[in-house]
């Protein structure tokens, strides 16, 4: 009888206690995932003896607790040569750098424009390995070589798109008087 009583205290005792207890709402427990700095007006130079060897530039920057960069107000990179000359300019309506795989990526309206070699370049994602120096993207893309226009999936180039392989040609044409990208 002794030991009932206890056990029937015990369920008792322990109900109080746990009834009194505030429910907790589980989305207080997630852990923030979002940007942990943010910047406006951003411009980066990258420079080599002295001498500019890119600039990136964007309206705003968000920086997330892993390392990785948003610009989600797009971002515009521009390529010198080593004398100094501008020579490629890279835009895009919102950029990404990715820490983990050291990789820029291009979003939406991608524009790519070589002053040197008149060639332009229009695609919807485009991603930049700046220390193997290269661009591409497996997307469709639109080339425009002087007068002649190219259609493809996929592309690769040196970072400054002077020199570029596209992939999947579907198809190529002489401009017309007007016409371009």
């Amino acid at each position: 009888m002794f030991k009932l009583r206890v056990l029937v205290l015990q369920v008792l005792v322990g109900s109080v206690i746990f009834s009194c207890r505030e429910s907790i709402d589980p989305d207080a427990l997630k852990v923030y995932d979002g940007p942990i700095n943010s910047a406006t007006n951003i411009f980066m130079v990258q420079s080599d003896s002295a001498i500019i060897r890119s600039e990136i530039t964007a309206s705003k920057q968000l920086e997330f607790l892993n390392g990785n960069i948003e610009f989600p107000e797009g971002i515009e990179i521009k390529f010198y040569t080593k004398d100094g000359e501008l020579e490629t300019t890279m835009r895009a309506d919102r950029g990404y750098f990715m820490k983990n795989e050291n990789l820029y990526r291009g979003d939406g309206n991608v524009q790519i424009q070589n002053f040197l070699k008149d060639q332009k370049l229009q695609s919807e994602e485009i991603f930049w390995d700046q220390p193997g120096k290269k661009i591409y993207t497996d997307k469709f893309v639109t080339i425009q070589d002087k007068q002649t226009l190219f259609n493809g999936t996929g592309m690769e180039a040196d970072d400054s798109f002077s020199n570029y392989t596209l992939k999947e040609v579907r198809d190529s044409r002489t401009l017309l008087p007007g016409e371009g990208i």
